[in-house]
């Protein structure tokens, strides 16, 4: 293809060659001809650091394997930053750094973002310059850009969703397959949607960083990963997803940030969630992810697609990279706006329905034992089920609208109550 009379060409500086940086390197070749000739701009990779330059590496023809991440930021030869090398540090001293000088900043790096993101937003506003981080939330699915500029006059009440396909990987292989907990997890490592070390998944602490950015994009608030109510998939039984699709549910890890009507508060929260089987998110298998945004006026919006993956992370870091080529090249940029600090909500001020399962003693009096203590609570039963028999007895409630603290009053109750052998899993409802 001959050269593009109006061409501009974009150096491109990578910092990270692993699964997603690879990927991208890859894709920006073959797709290079295909943005020339719909932006008009020209990339180029022309620096990338990795830890080993000695180490094989595919690269492009002109680009250049370096290993000191501070002098690709600062080298004249690179006009833009892509950042996937992951972790905190280095990575926010070199994103500061070029922001510092003027050169725009693509990231996928969602720990960064839900810890330092105020302050990086604030640091490429200050410059004049891009920072975009498509990626860093849900792989390959567009969600960033619509909350910033489709729905940007939507007065958004809520976004929840799916947003660590580990998670749902193994809550899909528990309630289709019957498999455990311990089982389902083996199985999601063996086919790499699970690291050796899953605990960032299982804990809930991924989906925490991700909830963190997209609460603050959504809502304009500040909202970092600590202020994050977390709850992981750990204590989640094949029992309980069998019982929960009795009443009518699904389990599924959700990232939910919304604003209460009545006092203002921001509530953000990860936890495991009984989703009604008619609601979309239902319905969302394996390492697939989900996120519905409701507006007052738009409704329900639903992105949906691979939130992992090094091709689809690498889409979503090229699409960023591309729009801020372009705007380097009009010597413009994206503003992230401003951030207000909203109240908000602790756990405890949390009202909802609840799933609550005890391993009781299979004897009189039990039932008035227990009951009891939802009554003292002000915790009202919507239903109950007994669940086994003998020493495997099993009570299941399912509430109506309580208030977390009392309820949270109750399973300490419960565990002081000789009748009661194990508490269970602290399921919540989610409306709609």
């Amino acid at each position: 293809m001959s050269p593009h009379p109006s061409a501009h060409v974009v150096r491109l500086g990578v910092l990270g060659h692993g699964v997603v940086g690879s990927a991208f390197v890859a894709l920006v070749t073959q797709q290079a001809n295909q943005i020339l000739a719909r932006s008009g701009v020209r990339l180029e990779v022309t620096k990338i650091c990795v830890r080993d330059t000695t180490k094989k590496h595919s690269i492009p023809s002109g680009a250049v394997l370096v290993s000191d991440p501070v002098a690709l930021v600062h080298d004249p030869q690179v006009d833009l930053v892509v950042e996937v090398m992951g972790g905190i540090e280095p990575a926010r001293e070199l994103v500061f750094a070029a922001l510092g000088k003027h050169k725009p900043v693509v990231t996928a790096n969602k720990a960064l973002l839900a810890r330092h993101g105020i302050e990086l937003f604030n640091a490429a506003d200050n410059a004049g310059t891009d920072l975009l981080f498509e990626a860093a939330v849900c792989g390959g699915i567009p969600l960033i850009r619509p909350l910033r500029e489709s729905l940007r006059g939507e007065p958004i009440s809520r976004v929840m969703g799916i947003v660590n396909g580990t998670t749902n990987f193994i809550l899909t292989k528990m309630s289709e397959d019957g498999a455990d907990y311990g089982d389902a997890l083996a199985q999601a490592q063996q086919l790499g949607f699970a690291e050796a070390d899953p605990t960032a998944d299982v804990q809930g602490n991924d989906a925490a960083s991700k909830i963190a950015i997209i609460a603050s994009i959504a809502f304009g608030s500040i909202v970092r990963m600590d202020d994050v109510f977390t709850e992981g998939i750990t204590k989640i039984t094949s029992a309980d997803i069998t019982i929960a699709r009795k009443f009518g549910y699904a389990v599924k890890l959700l990232g939910v940030a919304e604003m209460d009507e009545k006092s203002s508060m921001l509530s953000v929260r990860v936890h495991p969630s009984l989703v009604p089987l008619n609601n979309p998110l239902a319905t969302v298998r394996e390492s697939f992810n989900a996120v519905v945004v409701d507006g007052r006026a738009s409704g329900s919006l639903m992105f949906y697609g691979r939130g992992a993956g090094g091709e689809p992370t690498a889409s979503a870091v090229l699409g960023d990279v591309i729009d801020a080529a372009i705007n380097l090249r009009k010597g413009t940029h994206a503003p992230l706006g401003t951030f207000s600090n909203v109240q908000l909500m602790p756990m405890s001020d949390v009202h909802c329905e609840y799933m609550i399962g005890l391993e009781v003693a299979d004897k009189p009096g039990v039932l008035h034992t227990v009951t009891g203590v939802f009554a003292r609570n002000g915790v009202s039963i919507r239903a109950a089920e007994q669940d086994g028999m003998g020493a495997d007895a099993r009570l299941v409630f399912l509430t109506h609208n309580a208030n977390e603290a009392a309820v949270q009053r109750c399973l300490a109750e419960f565990k002081s109550l000789d009748v009661v052998s194990h508490v269970g899993a602290l399921l919540r409802v989610i409306a709609g």
